[in-house]
């Protein structure tokens, strides 16, 4: 899979840009606040509709300008599709073959992105709602029955969260409701701890052998997906679904006390260990980046299996954060395989030598110039 072309229109600092791409490396050069991420940004925006920098769809429009366009055409093994992303004050809409996608949803999927930014290093060491944003968002590009069980899940868990703060204020008494939302919660929910528990233990196995040879041979990585339901080595929707609603009836009490929902996928996390200790809090920073980069690197592997294609990686002022070794590793590990996207200030001879043939583009001041 490769992203052939890149249209803007009124997108953040870009009044009208249209870019062609190598199936290679293309590199965006520039100094800081000159555009560079911006155009990462759209290539992320028109893969998942969504932002990975701003939850606020109007900060993607130009200012002064009421409606933006991000438009490209992707090229897969047997196909070429253009993809449209239109967005205004009433909203946005997305168009497969300039037909327009009656729901969000159905349109992810069509160009598949990994993104790689230095705040991607905190997915080893930040908090857990990173861990959990990674999964939905990485895999949902995968499944899109899992994006649409999450969709109703936090539709259902916002309603389940409403229901029990009223309880909480003794504006209401009546819990049968609370049972009806605990069984559409529960239905939902143990679909996504489930497809969850899959996806990590896939992960693992596919970021151990890259995660042993960039540490030298001499770490062992693996990786524990963390919950409130004991639910073990269980891979039976059934008896999760179980579990889970036990659970559930266990925390009725406290919840109503609280005024919220205390267990599910929404509370649960992943564990990175090296060499069975807990990297993020045990591990050095080099063993942490070394993680973060494995974990990335397999994503590509894991993608490519799921859909067929290789996705399209983003690597966002990257190369920098990683040490010379680490550096290479992941220039060498994609070379010829993966249509890369790399924002950068300068490029040193040694990263040059690593890439073959790559496309750069100088940007300064919102103009793009081909070198």
């Amino acid at each position: 899979m490769e992203l052939e072309s890149l249209k803007l229109v009124n997108y953040r600092n870009y009044d009208n840009l249209e870019l062609s791409f190598s199936s290679g490396v293309n590199v965006f050069l520039g100094e800081n606040a000159q555009g560079k991420t911006n155009l990462l940004e759209s290539i992320y925006v028109l893969a998942l509709t969504r932002s990975h920098r701003t939850s606020s769809d109007k900060d993607l429009i130009q200012w002064h300008e009421k409606e933006a366009t991000i438009s490209g055409r992707v090229k897969k093994r047997v196909s070429e599709t253009p993809l449209t992303l239109h967005f205004s004050n009433k909203g946005k809409n997305a168009r497969v073959n300039h037909l327009e996608q009656p729901k969000l949803s159905q349109y992810v999927g069509q160009l598949n992105v990994i993104l790689f930014a230095p705040e991607d290093l905190e997915l080893v060491k930040g908090a857990p709602t990173v861990r959990r944003r990674f999964i939905d968002m990485e895999f949902g590009q995968m499944n899109p029955l899992y994006l649409y069980n999450m969709t109703q899940f936090k539709r259902i868990l916002k309603e389940r969260n409403a229901y029990l703060k009223r309880l909480q204020l003794k504006q209401t008494n009546d819990t049968i409701f609370l049972d009806v939302l605990t069984e559409q919660l529960v239905e939902f929910g143990s679909q996504i701890l489930l497809a969850r528990k899959l996806f990590v233990k896939r992960l693992e196995k596919a970021a151990q052998p890259v995660h042993f040879e960039i540490s030298d041979q001499r770490e062992m990585l693996s990786l524990t997906y963390q919950t409130s339901i004991d639910v073990g080595d269980n891979f039976d929707v059934n008896d999760i679904k179980k579990a889970y609603y036990d659970t559930l009836s266990h925390q009725q009490k406290r919840e109503i006390l609280q005024g919220t929902t205390l267990v599910g996928p929404h509370r649960d996390d992943i564990q990175f260990n090296v060499n069975d200790n807990d990297v993020a809090v045990f591990g050095s920073q080099g063993q942490q980046r070394t993680t973060a980069l494995a974990i990335k690197l397999a994503e590509i592997e894991l993608m490519a299996e799921e859909t067929g294609e290789y996705p399209v990686l983003l690597l966002d002022d990257v190369l920098s954060e990683l040490d010379a070794s680490r550096q290479t590793h992941l220039l060498m590990t994609i070379q010829d395989k993966v249509q890369t996207f790399i924002t950068s200030p300068t490029l040193s001879d040694v990263t040059r030598q690593l890439i073959h043939e790559p496309r750069v583009f100088h940007v300064k001041h919102g103009k793009i110039n081909l070198e």
